[in-house]
This record gives structure tokens, C-alpha cells and sequence, in this order.
């Protein structure tokens, strides 16, 4: 039997994900433990004093915040959400260089310090800051990965529950490729309870056929765009979407979530980071599944891994 990880979990940034995911940490009790780190240390520190002003309305924790890497040291689980701020109109992928800049100095530091630690890139573009993260640190693919589009296939889920009327919890969907504008839903294998989805608007007319499954693919992928542009950040749900993954980890749940992994021969494709549906438990990013897939959505997935193999090119990497 495998031994439970402890439960310290390190936030690399401390601005509104950083902020928002030690919140939601503390709150659904995930970690005992919860260090941020920032380099702004008026900032760091009092995020770090109005979490804990709070500590009596939650479930028993430690809560630390500094701008020394010491306070990372033993972690079992470091999330970075450090990095360039996405504005109105930029793309993920513009944010590559400097992000990809500053993992250069970070990720040596937090390794150092929490060598043992699931390291989880939330950062953006996750994709390309994994790859390079995982190039930069020389930590195993599994030991290293990033949310991925965790998020995007909540928001995949939440449209698909509100258009047929049922939970999200019986939405059964994944968003796969980058974490950005390439990305895929898998519509062949997604299921409505135990209904295949393209044979939902059979019985269900005219709810989710062609016209409608564009239609909220395209909301999917405009979504982080949305909110940007009404509050300037998305931190809620990039927040809850971190915890679950964080949870999968500590708890060794072997959950199947579509965080962005280093592929190798998937469907053809490999040395490069996206989502596919992989297992996740103690011992960080498993096994890869093969849902089955058109050759559109083949065609899709291919297409968006060269996108991103074309930006980390362009880095060297």
C-alpha cells in the first residue's frame, strides 16, 4: 500500500490565481499547509495575514506567505501560477517569452528546495511554459504537467448541462490539444449520462446538434476572453480547476482530468505538451487514455500540437 503524501501545498505568485487558489485550498480543507511565494513581499505578506485573519471559519491549517523560496521547502505539491498578466486582446501565446524568461530563473529555485514535490504549471501558455518547465528543471514528465484545459472542459461540461437540463456532474466531455485557441472538443466520445451526446438531439430536438455544438465551442474557447475583458483576470474557476487537480494528487484519487502532459507517440503525435484525458494521482501524471476520435478531431489535435511545437521552436526549445 502506497503511503499518503503529507499535505503542503506551495503557490509560486501571489496575484489574483495565486491568491484565489490558496483561498480555495484552505477552504475545501485540501491541505494542511499552504505556502505562498512572491517577490512582491508587501503583496505576498498580506495575502498571506487575510487568510489567516480568517483561519477560524476553516478547516485547521498553517498558512505562510514570504518572498523567500525557503518557504516552499518540503512541499508535496508546488502550483505555479507566476507569470506575465494576459491583457484584453492578447492571446495565451503571446504571453511566451517573458513567461518562458521567468521560469528560468524560478524553476531551479523551487526545485531545489521541493525536489520531491508534483509540480503543477498553471501559468500561461501552459502548454508551452510546461514543455519549457520540464526542460528546465529535468523532473519526469509525470512528476511535472500543467492544468492543461481542466478548466475548458468545466466550461465544456457547464454549457452541455445548462443546454440539456441535467448536472454537470453527469456531463461526460473532454477539451483536448492547447489550452487556447486550437483547442478541440471531443464531441464523438462524449456522453449525457449514459447517452452518447450525438445521438442526444435524436431525442431531444433540436437541442445540441451541429449548429448548437459550434456554437459552444466557440464560447469555450472565447470564454477566458470574456471575463478578461469585463474584470480584467480569470481567477475563480482557474482557481477551483487547480484544487481539483491538487486534490487528485494528494489524496491519489486516479482521476481522469485533461491536464497538459509531455506526449510521446499519441495518436502519432509526440515531444510536445497538450491535453489529453491522463490519470491523475499520488504520484502525478499516469496513464494516457485514447478516447475514440474522428478524423477531424485527429486532424484537430495534430494541428494544434504543431501550433504549439511552432512557439516552443521559436524559443529554442
Amino acid at each position: 500500500m502506497r503511503a499518503a503524501r503529507t499535505s503542503k501545498v506551495a503557490i509560486i505568485g501571489a496575484g489574483s490565481v495565486g491568491a484565489t487558489m490558496a483561498f480555495a485550498t484552505l477552504m475545501r480543507g485540501t491541505a494542511r499547509h499552504v505556502a505562498l511565494y512572491d517577490i512582491n513581499t508587501a503583496k505576498v505578506r498580506a495575502e498571506a495575514l487575510d487568510l489567516v485573519h480568517g483561519v477560524q471559519f476553516m478547516p485547521p491549517a498553517q498558512i505562510e506567505g514570504s518572498d523567500d523560496i525557503e518557504v516552499c521547502r518540503g512541499a508535496d505539491v508546488v502550483v505555479v501560477t507566476a507569470g506575465a498578466k494576459q491583457k484584453p486582446g492578447q492571446t495565451r501565446l503571446d504571453l511566451a517569452e517573458s513567461t518562458v524568461g521567468l521560469m528560468r530563473t524560478i524553476i531551479p529555485q523551487v526545485t531545489a528546495v521541493a525536489p520531491d514535490a508534483v509540480y503543477v504549471m498553471v501559468t500561461n501558455p501552459v502548454d508551452v511554459v510546461t514543455r519549457a518547465a520540464l526542460a528546465i528543471s529535468g523532473l519526469p514528465p509525470n512528476q511535472l504537467f500543467g492544468s492543461g484545459t481542466v478548466l475548458d472542459t468545466s466550461r465544456l461540461r457547464y454549457r452541455l448541462a445548462e443546454e440539456s437540463g441535467l448536472a454537470a456532474q453527469n456531463v461526460h466531455a473532454y477539451v483536448v490539444g492547447e489550452h487556447g485557441d486550437s483547442e478541440i472538443p471531443l464531441w464523438s466520445s462524449a456522453m449525457i449520462g449514459a447517452v452518447p451526446l450525438l445521438d442526444w438531439s435524436t431525442t431531444h430536438a433540436p437541442l445540441l446538434d451541429a449548429a448548437s455544438r459550434e456554437a459552444i465551442a466557440t464560447e469555450v474557447v472565447e470564454a477566458a476572453y470574456t471575463v478578461i475583458a469585463g474584470k480584467g483576470a480569470t481567477n475563480y474557476a482557474v482557481a477551483l480547476a487547480g484544487v481539483s487537480i491538487i486534490e487528485a494528487v494528494l489524496r491519489d484519487e486516479n482521476r481522469v482530468l485533461s491536464v497538459s502532459t509531455l506526449i510521446e507517440d499519441y495518436v502519432g503525435i509526440s515531444d510536445v505538451c497538450l491535453s489529453v484525458p491522463t490519470v491523475v494521482g499520488a504520484d502525478g501524471a499516469g496513464e494516457k487514455l485514447v478516447p475514440p476520435m474522428t478524423p477531424a478531431e485527429l486532424t484537430g489535435l495534430r494541428a494544434s500540437a504543431d501550433r504549439i511545437r511552432e512557439v516552443l521552436r521559436g524559443l529554442g526549445f
